[in-house]
C-alpha cells in the first residue's frame, strides 16, 4: 500500500529522465554521434506525433462541444492565464532564476495540459469523467497549432533562443503537423490495433522522450550548459513553479466557483486548466529551439511536471474521501 501511494505522488518516469540527464552529462553526445542522435531523434518525434493522431479520437472532442463553458474555462487557463502570469511575473522570475531558465519558464506557461494525469486524477476525485477526457484530449489537439504561436510572440520571434518565423512553422508543419495528420487518416485502419495496444504503445512516447533529452542534454553540456545555470537559479526555478502553480489553482477555483460550476465540474476544470505537459513540451522545444537552448528550456517542464503531480494527488485524494451524494 505505501509503495502505491508513493507512485501516486512520484512519476516513475522522472527517474529515468532524470538517469538520462545525467548520462547526457557525464557522457554527451559528440560529433558523428551527436548526428546520429538529431537524426534519430527527428524520427522519434515524427513517429510520437504519428501516434498522437492514431489514438486521438474526433469522437471524444466533438462530444464535449455541449459543455462548451467548462472547455473554454479550461482552455482559458491553459493558454492565456498561464502565458500571462510567465509575463506579469518577469520582474520576480527573473531575478530567481536568470535570463535564460526565464524563457524556459514562458515555454513552459505555453504548453498545453496533460491527457493522462489530468483525466486521471479527476477520476480520482469524482469530478466530471467524460468531460475531463474531451477538455484533455481536445487541449492535446489545440496545443499543436497554438503553442508554437505562443512561445514566438512570448519570445519574440527575434530572440536568440528560437528559431525564425518561417523556419518554424516549416519545422512545426514537416515534424508536427504532417505525422500528426497522417496518424488522424490512419486511425481508420490501425485504429483498434492502437486501442488494444495502448498500454505498450506508451513505451513508444516515452523512448522518443528520453532520445529528447539525452539529445538536447548532450548538447547544452557541450555548450556550457551546468557552467550557465547555478545551484541557486536551480532553487529560485522550483520556488517560481511552486508559485505559478499555487496561483493558478487559487484563480482556477475561485472563477469556477463564481460562474457556478457544481464541484465535479469544479473538480474537472481544477486538474485540466493547472497541468502541462511534459510529453508535448519536450518534444516540441527540439523543434522550436535551436542548440544547447533546448536543455535549458526543458528543466522548468521538467520540474513543474513532478511539483504538480505530487500537489494535484493530494487534492485528489482530499477530494476523494468526501461523503458521496
Amino acid at each position: 500500500m505505501a509503495s502505491f501511494r508513493l507512485r501516486r505522488f512520484i512519476d516513475p518516469f522522472l527517474f529515468i529522465l532524470l538517469g538520462t540527464v545525467l548520462l547526457a552529462t557525464l557522457l554527451p553526445a559528440r560529433e558523428r554521434a551527436a548526428d546520429f542522435f538529431q537524426w534519430l531523434t527527428y524520427l522519434a518525434i515524427a513517429l510520437l506525433f504519428f501516434m498522437h493522431g492514431a489514438k486521438l479520437s474526433r469522437q471524444q472532442v466533438i462530444a464535449g462541444i455541449s459543455h462548451w463553458r467548462l472547455h473554454l474555462l479550461i482552455f482559458s487557463c491553459t493558454f492565456i492565464l498561464f502565458p500571462l502570469l510567465g509575463l506579469l511575473l518577469r520582474p520576480l522570475i527573473t531575478p530567481l532564476v536568470g535570463p535564460q531558465l526565464y524563457l524556459g519558464v514562458l515555454y513552459l506557461c505555453a504548453l498545453p495540459a496533460t491527457v493522462q494525469s489530468a483525466i486521471a486524477f479527476t477520476s480520482l476525485a469524482r469530478g466530471n469523467i467524460p468531460a475531463a477526457i474531451c477538455s484533455a484530449a481536445a487541449s492535446s489537439l489545440i496545443g499543436i497549432f497554438l503553442t508554437p504561436l505562443l512561445v514566438l510572440w512570448l519570445m519574440g520571434a527575434s530572440s536568440d533562443q528560437a528559431t525564425n518565423t518561417t523556419e518554424a512553422i516549416q519545422k512545426i508543419v514537416v515534424q508536427l503537423l504532417i505525422p500528426f495528420i497522417a496518424g488522424q487518416l490512419a486511425r481508420r485502419w490501425i485504429g483498434e490495433w492502437v486501442a488494444r495496444n495502448r498500454a505498450w504503445l506508451k513505451n513508444v512516447d516515452q523512448t522518443s522522450i528520453v532520445l529528447v533529452v539525452y539529445t538536447a542534454f548532450s548538447q547544452a553540456v557541450n555548450e556550457g550548459l551546468w557552467t550557465q545555470v547555478p545551484l541557486a537559479n536551480l532553487v529560485g526555478l522550483v520556488f517560481v513553479c511552486c508559485l505559478i502553480l499555487a496561483i493558478v489553482l487559487a484563480v482556477v477555483w475561485f472563477v469556477a466557483k463564481v460562474l457556478g460550476f457544481n464541484l465535479e465540474d469544479r473538480i474537472t476544470i481544477l486538474f485540466g486548466a493547472s497541468k502541462k505537459s511534459l510529453a508535448t513540451g519536450v518534444p516540441m522545444a527540439q523543434v522550436l529551439f535551436a542548440g544547447g537552448a533546448i536543455g535549458i528550456m526543458l528543466l522548468p517542464i521538467m520540474l513543474f511536471h513532478q511539483i504538480q503531480l505530487m500537489v494535484c494527488a493530494v487534492m485528489a485524494q482530499r477530494f476523494s474521501q468526501r461523503e458521496h451524494d
